[in-house]
């Protein structure tokens, strides 16, 4: 019989995988969804309180989620016999395909899924650029 433990080499054979797909395993999962004149970000995110976690937007276009847990997991009845969750930070940067209006944009938490609605710049049919005058 083996001394090793089976849930040290089921994660470390998921890290392996992530690594030979370019996946990181510890990021968080996210969908962009384009819906015409908004993009809509959800991230799964189980786990973590509203509290826990931070939206940025960067440069009108670039989407950063931070989430660090808040909560020391710790028994106050005993002593642990195996401890498998643990504190984790994670963090995730998506670049949008376009410019999103800061002032428009939402977040909201609920059932440990983020959703981040960006409005998208609007920009004037008539637009046909800013003339610059040549000298």
């Amino acid at each position: 019989m083996s001394d090793r433990d089976p849930f040290s080499e089921i994660e470390r054979a998921f890290d392996m995988l992530g690594e030979q797909f370019g996946v990181d395993m510890g990021a968080i999962p996210v969908d962009v969804v384009d819906e015409g004149d908004t993009f809509v970000v959800h991230a799964d995110l189980p786990g973590y309180d509203s509290d826990d976690i931070d939206v940025q937007l960067v440069e009108d276009r670039k989407l950063t989620i931070s989430a660090t847990s808040s909560q020391e997991r710790e028994s106050t009845d005993g002593q642990y016999i195996q401890r498998e969750r643990r504190q984790q930070s994670l963090s995730r940067s998506v670049r949008l395909p376009e410019a999103v209006d800061e002032a428009e944009t939402t977040a909201s938490y609920d059932n440990g899924v983020l959703t981040v609605r960006l409005s998208k710049v609007v920009h004037s049919e008539d637009d046909d650029g800013t003339n610059i005058p040549v000298n």
